[in-house]
């Protein structure tokens, strides 16, 4: 009877030990899809904002082309929007550089979610 009852300890012990190995291997072949799915939220994140700069800046160009240049100065100076899309944005600023017959905006982030967007137009 005792040696019955070692056997069984022996074969719980057995069993604990091989949960305890599946669940380590389990777990360490988890942590790189989890650090994957991580990696791809920001990249996500940085596609989206990017995509959002660059509708404001094509719309804000447009808005310029149409004669609103007219209303700043020469040099490069922030430019204001009004795009309820641009909450949506990381922290940046868009600038607007005119020149004697060239009219640039662009969107630049402090950090490099998504990258700058730049619209250059050459006026007749």
């Amino acid at each position: 009877m005792v040696i019955h009852f070692q056997k069984t300890l022996r074969q719980r012990g057995a069993l604990m030990t091989d949960l305890m190995v599946a669940i380590a291997m389990l777990s360490l072949a988890l942590l790189p899809i989890a650090y994957s799915f991580q990696s791809e939220k920001t990249v996500a994140r940085g596609y989206y904002e990017r995509a959002v700069a660059m509708e404001i800046v094509d719309g804000e160009m447009e808005t310029l082309l149409a004669g609103d240049w007219r209303k700043f100065k020469s040099g490069t100076q922030e430019y204001p929007v009004i795009a309820n899309a641009a909450t949506n944005l990381s922290a940046g600023k868009f600038l607007l550089t005119l020149s004697t017959n060239r009219i640039r905006l662009e969107w630049q982030p402090k950090k490099h979610h998504g990258g700058p967007v730049v619209r250059e137009v050459t006026l007749k």
